[in-house]
Parts: structure tokens; sequence; C-alpha cells
């Protein structure tokens, strides 16, 4: 499967590793070059002799998301820190490139939640943060 990850910080990096591992062909981009360091930290070798592809570019533009492989893409993960840039290049790679799954980190949860009822496959740090420490204060009052 070839999934497409842009932004490679913290979240991003880590999901491209693990899909790498898992033995997936991943492609990241990310406008930031230096981010390519979180890609090869901990590894025996480059990110590139482990498989893995890496483009310097901004996700809005098409160039880019061509460049690093949008049109054959089986996933698509929008994990970059602006939930604005998330949510219009998921919905670029879901309605103008077709990408079988899409998946968007959002953190704002009212935005999540309108989003995930238009068919994105959100994913919202803060709502799971939210039913953490609800939880957590359920189990604390018992």
């Amino acid at each position: 499967m070839f999934v497409l990850i842009v932004g490679a910080g913290r979240v991003g990096s880590a999901v491209a590793k693990s899909a790498l591992a898992a033995g997936h062909e991943v492609s990241v981009l990310d406008e930031d070059p230096l981010s390519h360091e979180r890609l090869d930290a901990g590894q025996g070798h480059s990110w590139e002799d482990s498989g893995g592809h890496f483009t310097v570019g901004t996700a809005l533009e098409t160039d880019a998301l061509v460049a690093a492989g949008i049109e054959r893409a089986d996933v698509f993960i929008a994990s970059t820190d602006g939930d604005n840039t998330n949510l219009i290049i998921a919905q670029i790679a879901q309605r103008r490139f077709n990408v079988e799954k899409v998946i968007v980190r959002v953190m704002d949860p009212a935005r999540a939640s309108w989003y995930r009822q238009q068919g994105l496959h959100t994913i919202s740090p803060a709502e799971q943060a939210i039913a953490m420490l609800e939880q957590a204060l359920e189990v604390e009052h018992v």
C-alpha cells in the first residue's frame, strides 16, 4: 500500500516510520527540509535507504502533492500543525485525486465533528484527551 503523509512533525514522522516498518511504501511531504531529520532519528540508516520518500514542498500546491505521489496514493494522512491546511488538503486528496482512504488530524473538536459528518475520517487529539480526562475524573470520584 502507498501511504502519503503530509507533515513530518512528531506525529507524522512517527506514523511514517511505523507504516514503513509495517511494509508499506511511504512518502512524506513537508515544507521544512530540516523535518527530514525526524525521519532519520533513531534509524540505523537514512529514511531513503530504508525505502522511504521525502519531498520538500507546500501541500497546498498541487505540484508538491503530485511530486510526493498523491496520484498513486492508497492512503493520505494530513498531519500538519494547522487545522485549516489539514482540512483543505484532505478534501483535495479526497475529491480531486480520489484517494481511497483520507485521514485528517483536526485539533478543534467542533470542526472535527462537522468534517466527520461530511465524510472525512478525522482524528482529533483534543477530543481524545477530553474523553480520557473525563474518564480519569470519573474514576477519581468513585
